[in-house]
């Protein structure tokens, strides 16, 4: 089973990078790959990862609930850390986008900040 995190912190990465090239990770498919990245990029790491991933492999995407944000109101979220406000959208559109997407069959788990689960259909 082969497994890639894509993570924004580069001593991550240069950490499980020898790893990966032992296990053969950069030159084949994945089971499963877990993205806990910038908000704002989300959908870029979508469209990779579904070709990085097997079909039937599943994509899980980390804060998918941010912070609770994404169920509040417009009123709600004004009195909101700007940090939160700001990504909030960007979480929003993420999610809508992958309920809409029919390539891959999704739930969102509420454990921890939200965590969405994708299994490539096709």
């Amino acid at each position: 089973m082969s497994t890639l995190s894509l993570y924004p912190d580069t001593e991550a990465y240069e950490t499980g990078s020898p790893f990966m090239k032992k296990a053969g990770g950069e030159e084949e498919t994945f089971d499963y790959i877990f993205v806990d990245a910038y908000k704002n990029d989300h959908l870029k790491f979508h469209e990779l990862t579904l070709k990085l991933v097997k079909i039937v492999g599943i994509i899980a995407y980390d804060n998918t609930l941010w912070y609770g944000s994404v169920a509040e109101t417009e009123k709600e979220v004004l009195v909101l850390d700007d940090r939160i406000k700001k990504n909030r959208d960007f979480v929003m559109e993420f999610n809508s986008f992958i309920a809409a997407d029919p390539r891959v069959e999704s739930s969102i788990l509420s454990i921890g900040d939200g965590l969405t689960l994708c299994r490539r259909l096709y």
